[in-house]
């Protein structure tokens, strides 16, 4: 029975709030399992995934008190990153809508998603050297991808915090919305991706995720596509004047 999620299945997406208010949404190891059962559900039946947090906030960062007992050999087994990497490779795209804090590793599983939409009380930043360790569940590199080398150290190295503003003008969020309306803004995106071709969707997700990038890939993935049914009953709803 799910004890640090609210899992919600509808027919396109899947809504997963993470809940352990009493710990203002703190990433633990059952948090962890739970998440992996997630990825299970939606390795097994592709949905988008909508990821938020209760009680107004995202999630204020890993579990310290299971950190402080973690030694080498469960950073080498990678708690955290294993799942976090399991969400980046999800099917089909994945939305966080942060509202709160999102630190350290609830930065990094906001990371993780493809699109972030924030409210205005929204902070991302990664404190873990502060605590002796480091922000290994991807921030490292992650971040870096996000908003640049730069302000990446300047988070990662120094403690800043980006801030809503901040983080929209850097790009990590793609819009800051009233937090009364973050989960209905975040719905419509879900709506507006759900009305593509889920295929197309998948591969277009391939292709920017992989590394290096090579016009081969982006011509095999065509060639899937434009074999087709849902890509000539589409262009053919198109030319006809049709509207999806």
């Amino acid at each position: 029975m799910t004890t640090t999620l609210q899992v919600e299945e509808r027919d396109d997406r899947v809504v997963v709030t993470l809940s352990r208010p009493e710990a203002r949404n703190a990433i633990n190891a059952a948090m962890v399992r739970e998440l992996h059962d997630v990825c299970a559900l939606l390795e097994e039946r592709p949905r988008l995934l909508l990821l938020t947090g209760d009680s107004g906030t995202f999630a204020a960062g890993a579990d310290i008190a299971e950190l402080r007992e973690r030694g080498r050999e469960q950073a080498l087994q990678g708690i955290n990153s294993r799942v976090f990497d399991r969400i980046a490779r999800l099917p089909l795209p994945t939305v966080a809508a942060v509202d709160g804090y999102a630190l350290g590793g609830g930065a990094e599983l906001a990371y993780a998603c493809d699109v972030r939409l924030a409210s205005p009380s929204a902070v991302f930043g990664n404190p873990e050297p502060g605590l002796g360790i480091l922000a290994a569940a991807g921030a490292c590199w992650r971040l870096r991808e996000l908003v640049g080398a730069s302000v990446a150290k300047q988070v990662l190295l120094a403690g800043r915090r980006l801030d809503a503003d901040d983080a929209f003008r850097l790009g990590l969020v793609a819009e800051v919305v009233p937090a009364g309306d973050l989960l209905k803004r975040a719905h419509a995106l879900l709506d507006r991706m759900a009305r593509s071709g889920p295929l197309a969707l998948r591969l277009t997700k391939l292709v920017a995720d992989a590394p290096g990038g090579h016009p081969v890939t982006d011509d095999l993935a065509q060639a899937i596509l434009f074999e087709s049914d849902d890509k000539r009953s589409r262009m053919d709803a198109f030319l006809a004047g049709e509207r999806r």
